[in-house]
């Protein structure tokens, strides 16, 4: 068992020798050179307290500090992503109806751009989002995949993609029926998918120039945002 030096022998070595030891009047000095005070000692025991106290504060000082934003919100994501990495691969992207929509809430700031490029239901759809946390860090949640794609599709393969912001991976589908990339930078959260079928995109070759496709669109976009 591991004891407390001070309860172990040292403590005792400082006491007086007697039957008793007596304490002070408030206010008063105790009897003798090896007397304590008792109200210095829990008077210590407070200082101690509130510096590991605060201590543990400046520690979690990060979690609690709103997370730094250096991007602008968008007032038509569909006007600032262009996609066109993928209208290369696609075709024009724009040509058919795009889809904008933003939300402002005081905890996220977002935008929302849906673009086709056509009617069909063969047609590829690519969607881009972008969400301004104004309140809360979102690193902590942000390798975890959308619980809604998961539901949807199934659970599928991770990627991390280096050199776009501060992180960023690609999530893909099985049969590469989508496929999602998330950027994290500050505050910010990129995330641009792509699915449909086309033609022959179910193929490996293809899903990885999608995805070169779409890193090169993510990092047009975060340029035009960027403040």
């Amino acid at each position: 068992m591991i004891s407390d030096p001070e309860l172990d022998g040292g403590w005792q070595a400082d006491r007086a020798e007697g039957p008793a030891e007596r304490l002070a009047p408030h206010g008063a000095e105790a009897d003798g050179p090896g007397a304590r005070r008792p109200w210095l000692w829990a008077l210590g025991g407070a200082v101690i307290a509130s510096a590991v106290w605060a201590g543990g504060l400046y520690a979690l000082g990060d979690r609690f500090a709103a997370p730094e934003l250096s991007y602008r919100a968008a007032e038509n994501l569909c006007e600032d992503f262009r996609a066109r990495a993928l209208g290369r691969i696609a075709g024009d992207l724009h040509r058919y109806r795009p889809v904008n929509k933003e939300h402002d809430h005081p905890a996220v700031r977002g935008a929302v751009c849906e673009l086709r490029n056509g009617e069909s239901v063969s047609s590829l759809t690519v969607r881009a989002q972008v969400d301004l946390h104004r309140k809360t860090d979102p690193a902590p949640e942000f390798d975890v995949p959308s619980l809604g794609l998961v539901a949807a599709l199934g659970a599928g393969s991770t990627e991390a993609v280096q050199g776009l912001g501060e992180r960023a991976v690609f999530f893909t589908t099985p049969g590469d029926g989508v496929v999602q990339l998330r950027v994290l930078d500050g505050g910010a959260v990129f995330t641009i998918e792509a699915y449909g079928t086309g033609t022959a995109q179910n193929t490996p070759t293809d899903t990885a120039v999608m995805q070169a496709a779409m890193v090169e669109d993510a990092r047009a976009l975060m340029a035009v945002l960027k403040e």
